[in-house]
């Protein structure tokens, strides 16, 4: 599949997925009572889970017999998942922390932030295809 297609499925998935985000963020803050770092990284692990299915069915379809789903998920949360929790609690905590912006603005920038590396790490590893990936 040519690389521009991809990219535009992968942002496609990515849309999708910020308004999971949003969704949950802004309710699992309700719940935690203010402690956004934790309705963060809540509300980032049911994002990855959501992507994860839906690279796996649209934007990688034509690569997912290639590896187990099982390979390809660890491979997604060590990847896609480390960028993500780890990108976007610490840029919310100096967003919202210390440079005092709105919780779900500050978590639009965290996941923009993240995305090119992520497009990276899923089409170059998580979702590579046996010939480009050797190892787990």
């Amino acid at each position: 599949m040519n690389w521009l297609i991809r990219w535009g499925r992968f942002n496609l998935v990515g849309a999708m997925g910020m308004v999971v985000q949003l969704t949950a963020l802004a309710r699992f803050t309700r719940l935690c009572d203010g402690h956004y770092l934790y309705a963060s990284t809540a509300a980032v692990e049911l994002t990855l889970i959501h992507n994860f299915v839906w690279h796996l069915r649209y934007t990688w379809r034509d690569r997912r017999e290639e590896t187990t789903r099982f390979i390809q998920f660890v491979r997604f949360q060590l990847s896609n998942g480390m960028i993500s929790l780890v990108g976007n609690v610490l840029l919310m905590r100096m967003l919202v922390g210390k440079a005092r912006v709105p919780v779900l603005a500050a978590n639009v920038m965290a996941i923009l932030c993240c995305s090119i590396a992520n497009f990276c790490l899923g089409d170059n590893w998580s979702f590579a295809s046996r010939v480009t990936n050797q190892s787990l």
